[in-house]
């Protein structure tokens, strides 16, 4: 069940860092400037620069897809992990109640033969 904790931890850091990268991606996308006029080599670097940022912002949100699926993942691994932990404690609880009952079954049958040898003794002195 730790283990299952910790994948689920260190999911949710993935999944918070690839919101990060996609946040950064979109600043950096209105920050890029457009040019007003000038040659067509600077609009084509222009046209290049924000394909690879929309490129950029594409990976980042396939990389949060990803990431949310790991989180889904790990929280129900996670749920079955903490469903067998409590199947484990009920089932060692019910060991312990039988244990429990065998040894007080044991104790009186302990008490039945101490009494009956109590009894046999006495019955024997009055006798005599």
């Amino acid at each position: 069940m730790e283990k299952s904790e910790s994948v689920l931890q260190n999911a949710n850091i993935d999944l918070k860092n690839a919101n990060l990268a996609l946040e950064k991606s979109f600043t950096s996308l209105n920050d890029l400037q457009t040019p007003i006029s000038g040659n067509i080599s600077d609009f084509l670097a222009s046209r290049t620069l924000l394909d690879s940022q929309r490129n950029t912002i594409q990976s980042n949100k396939e990389w949060i897809n990803f990431a949310q699926n790991q989180v889904n993942q790990a929280k129900e691994q996670l749920n079955k992990d903490m469903i067998e932990h409590e199947k484990f404690k009920y089932l060692e609880l019910q060991e312990i109640k039988k244990i429990l009952k065998k040894q007080e079954l044991q104790d009186a049958k302990d008490l039945d033969e101490i009494a009956l040898i109590t009894h046999t003794r006495n019955n024997k002195k009055e006798e005599i």
